[in-house]
């Protein structure tokens, strides 16, 4: 009895030193000025920072003794004031234990790139991600050393060029610079960061050739240039990429030539985003071997006949739209797909009744795109069998349906049929879309009310009222 008085004792006591705890005087006064630097804090996000506990306040982590070794911030996209007004105070740097710096989300953050990072022995993450930082990157910043195991810039203001010294941070396993303002070249010095398992350098400016940089990196998983001023051809040292890269993503660029049959050698590429390039000649015959891809974009290009057969047992989106091809049909592999959601082959000469046209699963569908084609024959059969779409879009061909037949999935927000031989009314459903053309039909009769301009339905049989002359 005795001895658990003791140990109650003891636990009490022990309960009241971690009620009472005082962290680091050092970090309190960081942290302190870091608030003080916030001019707007809507969501209350520091409201909790008070009292002598810096360690548990809210985004404060402690793990060594009284020293804070993390700082987590995050605002919420979806939520209006999930935000902070500001900017990152200096005095951060009086937090020597810091190890993780993640201010994400938090929109309003301004100023510049935070060079008294550099003075943080212990640093191991920096995720600086979506605020409105700004100026140029600082030429020294693989000051930030070795020890750095990410560097996470995505959705600033940043301009200039990538700093050569980059290079100099070997350590690195995550480098993100992707939807700032960057211009140049890539540097080659980034060859010396074998350690990458992630480059994303997309939604910049960058341009000139891709660089041979690709032969040191063992571990990358995940390259995305695209949306950027990338020209000349995909670099031959990729194909060294083969047994580990997964996301390839070169889209909305510049690049020109055949696209190389290396491509087909890799073997756990899940996503090939080729898309909005200046490619030609014909797509390679070695994508057969493309068995575990399941995103496959190469819209907006000059690519030629013949498509090669896919061996893919599920392809989930696929988007061969704006080239040369003339497919006939919807190849096979595509309409036994149990899992596809996304399917886009605008413009891909497909001469079919889609009456006839039955996929294996409709179930996960939410965006179709099967415009300027030479389709005939209903949607309804197809249409009326997806829960979830979100897009269908078939203008320029020749379908031939009563609209006024056509179940409008609940999640429908875009349809367009223009161009076509679509007749029957125009049903109050589609009030529900947030896009809507169904100009050049035969459609007739008074339309219900909508938000849609004029537009959208002219060149029917005799449709009308508002936003069409009244009714006679």
């Amino acid at each position: 009895m005795k001895s658990l008085i003791i140990f109650l004792t003891l636990l009490a006591l022990q309960c009241i030193r971690a009620t009472s705890r005082v962290c680091h005087v050092d970090d309190m006064a960081g942290l302190l000025a870091f608030k003080s630097g916030i001019t707007y804090d809507p969501s209350g996000m520091l409201d909790s920072w008070n009292g002598t506990d810096c360690c548990s306040w809210f985004g404060v982590t402690c793990l060594s003794n009284d020293r804070v070794t993390s700082l987590w911030l995050s605002g919420q996209p979806d939520k209006p004031d999930g935000f902070l007004s500001g900017t990152i105070s200096p005095s951060l740097a009086k937090l020597r234990d810091l190890d993780g710096l993640y201010l994400m989300n938090l929109r309003n953050i301004t100023g510049k790139f935070p060079v008294w990072l550099y003075g943080l022995p212990s640093l191991l993450f920096v995720y600086l991600e979506n605020n409105r930082l700004s100026g140029p990157l600082p030429v020294d910043i693989g000051k930030l050393g070795t020890q750095l195991d990410v560097l996470s810039l995505e959705g600033n203001r940043f301009t200039g060029s990538i700093p050569e010294s980059v290079s100099q941070l070997t350590g690195l396993t995550r480098l993100n610079l992707a939807g700032n303002l960057i211009t140049g070249k890539l540097p080659a010095g980034i060859r010396s960061l074998r350690n990458l398992t992630l480059l994303e350098l997309d939604n910049n400016r960058l341009s000139q050739p891709i660089p041979e940089i690709f032969s040191s990196f063992h571990q990358l998983r995940f390259l995305n240039l695209s949306h950027n001023k990338f020209s000349g051809k995909i670099p031959s040292s990729i194909s060294s990429l083969s047994s580990t890269l997964a996301y390839l993503e070169l889209g909305h660029n510049s690049l020109a030539g055949q696209i190389p049959s290396f491509l087909g050698n890799f073997q756990t590429l899940d996503t090939l985003d080729l898309s909005h390039n200046n490619f030609t000649g014909t797509v390679p015959k070695t994508f057969s071997n493309l068995t575990k891809i399941f995103n496959l974009d190469l819209s907006h290009n000059s690519l030629v006949d013949p498509f090669p057969v896919m061996n893919v047992k599920g392809i989930e989106s696929l988007d061969l739209s704006y080239n040369n091809f003339h497919l006939g049909k919807i190849p096979n592999w595509v309409t036994l797909s149990p899992i596809i959601y996304s399917l886009k082959l605008a413009k891909c000469g497909i001469k079919i009744d889609l009456t006839t046209w039955k996929p294996k699963e409709t179930y996960f569908y939410d965006y179709i795109d099967l415009s300027e084609n030479q389709i005939s024959g209903s949607a309804i059969p197809l249409l009326n069998r997806t829960d979830y779409l979100v897009g269908f879009r078939a203008a320029g061909n020749r379908l031939s349906f009563d609209l006024g037949k056509l179940k409008f999935a609940g999640t429908m927000k875009d349809l367009d049929l223009s161009r076509n031989l679509v007749f029957g009314g125009v049903p109050s459903s589609v009030s529900g879309l947030e896009k809507l053309d169904l100009s050049r039909n035969s459609l007739c009769g008074k339309l219900p009310p909508t938000k849609f301009p004029a537009s959208s339905f002219v060149g029917n049989k005799c449709l009308c009222g508002s936003p069409l002359p009244a009714c006679k």
